[in-house]
């Protein structure tokens, strides 16, 4: 299993570098649609540079705008003595250094760890998930955070906040502004090329999403079973995931950019019988989660 675990950390590194590089290649799409459109190239050699400058930011900043959307404040020790005892006891057992610890000030229980590396990372819960759960289940919780540090993962889940948001940005101000500009025949090219720049342009957002979204899942299932392996007592976890899924407050400061980065999902989307529904779920099924944890 920890051979196991290791390889998937090392790839997990590799596609960090593969989706920023894939990024860059879908604001080259982007950029060569609205080039065309336009019939200035000048735009296609602007969405390279700003593909890279996005990527430098994603990189060295995401953490930062990810705690900031989700209103997290830095827990202070005085007060949250415990919570700090137990991320440090977890961190020394999981090997890493104690990453920051911050509070979202929100009744609806959930949790999640950002950052580039195991040296700037940090963890945020909400004040609702310690109401809510007991010592053992929120050490199963700061576990599973731990474990998307241990796995090298937060950093390819905290970069997407930023480039998925930014491409999905991008496009719905090209369709916006073609959508005004009406029948305008000043653009180049014909009725086809113009077609297949619009499919382009509706399209990229779509993969950049479906690639957010593959990523949670998988990562999510592979965090579980890390921190089940750092606790001995994934019972705890399954507990903490049942008592999370069954809490109906949906968290204020998510939204679809930042809803993967949480150890459940923040939206409380409850239409799960609808089938786009359930292809655009951020995570995967808390009945399958627990069901792994339990080996049943």
């Amino acid at each position: 299993m920890a051979a196991s675990l290791y390889k998937e950390q090392d790839r997990n590194v590799l596609k960090t570098w593969f989706f920023m590089a894939l990024y860059v290649a879908l604001f080259l799409i982007l950029g060569w649609a609205l080039s065309g459109y336009y019939g200035n190239t000048q735009i296609l050699f602007i969405a390279v540079g700003f593909s890279l400058v996005m990527n430098f930011f994603a990189y060295f900043y995401s953490d930062k705008l990810a705690l900031a959307s989700a209103g997290a404040v830095e827990a202070s020790r005085e007060k949250y003595e415990r919570l700090h005892e137990t991320v440090e006891n977890l961190a020394i057992t999981a090997g890493l250094p104690k990453p920051r610890i911050y509070i979202i000030n929100d009744p609806a229980p959930n949790a999640f760890a950002t950052g580039r590396d195991k040296n700037h990372a940090a963890v945020a819960v909400t004040t609702g998930i310690l109401q809510r759960l007991d010592r053992v289940e929120l050490e199963g919780v700061l576990a599973h955070e731990l474990a998307h540090i241990g796995n090298r993962d937060i950093l390819l889940s905290s970069i997407v906040v930023v480039l998925v948001g930014v491409v999905s940005f991008i496009a719905d101000i090209f369709l916006r502004n073609m959508f005004f500009r009406g029948n305008d025949d000043d653009h180049k090219g014909g009725a086809l090329l113009l077609l297949l720049q619009v499919a382009l342009i509706v399209i990229a957002p779509i993969v950049a999403t479906l690639i957010q979204l593959a990523i949670s899942r998988r990562r999510e299932f592979l965090a579980d079973a890390t921190g089940a392996l750092l606790t001995r007592y994934p019972e705890g976890l399954a507990s903490a995931l049942q008592k999370i899924a069954e809490d109906h407050h949906p968290l204020r400061r998510a939204s679809m950019a930042t809803a993967h980065l949480f150890i459940s999902n923040p939206l409380k989307d409850r239409r799960a019988a609808n089938f786009l529904a359930r292809i655009f779920s951020t995570h995967p099924p808390t009945s399958e989660r627990v069901r792994r944890l339990l080996g049943k």
